[in-house]
């Protein structure tokens, strides 16, 4: 089984607000450094995505992906990747749980394998890297609106 990496980062705001957040994939480019363009290549019957196509842009790594997401009731959405130029595999995962007062806790799951060789070290702290800035910049788009 893959190592992964996690954490987690309370935003005061309900879940159904975090993950209209989470949902809003055209909205990424606004509140994420790295992904520059996103569009929904598929829906379900309820409107959410089941393909996203992501262009990343993390300074010496540019890469061009398709994610297939999973939405699992209202508090908990999954990717995996379908194709990439950059990467091997990537799974990931936002947990969201009411946090009392209302807030959140949100918590961000990644595990990546990239095609190029990379010390498992080096690799975890890069994930940690993704999932940090991730979680800073869905916490400022929920609680600011920006």
């Amino acid at each position: 089984m893959a190592e992964h990496t996690s954490s987690s980062i309370e935003i005061k705001a309900s879940p159904a607000d975090v993950m209209a957040v989470i949902a809003d994939f055209a909205r990424y480019p606004d509140w994420t450094g790295e992904v520059k363009e996103a569009a929904v290549l598929g829906a379900d019957e309820q409107g959410r995505a089941e393909q996203v196509r992501l262009v990343m842009d993390a300074g010496a790594i540019k890469d061009d992906q398709v994610l297939a997401y999973t939405w699992t009731g209202e508090h908990e959405v999954s990717w995996t990747l379908v194709k990439s130029q950059m990467l091997r595999s990537l799974d990931g995962s936002y947990l969201l749980e009411p946090a009392g007062q209302g807030a959140t806790e949100v918590t961000y799951q990644l595990t990546v394998d990239v095609k190029i060789p990379m010390l498992g070290m080096i690799k975890r702290k890069a994930e940690k890297v993704i999932i940090d800035r991730a979680l800073a910049g869905l916490k400022k788009r929920v609680e600011t609106g920006k």
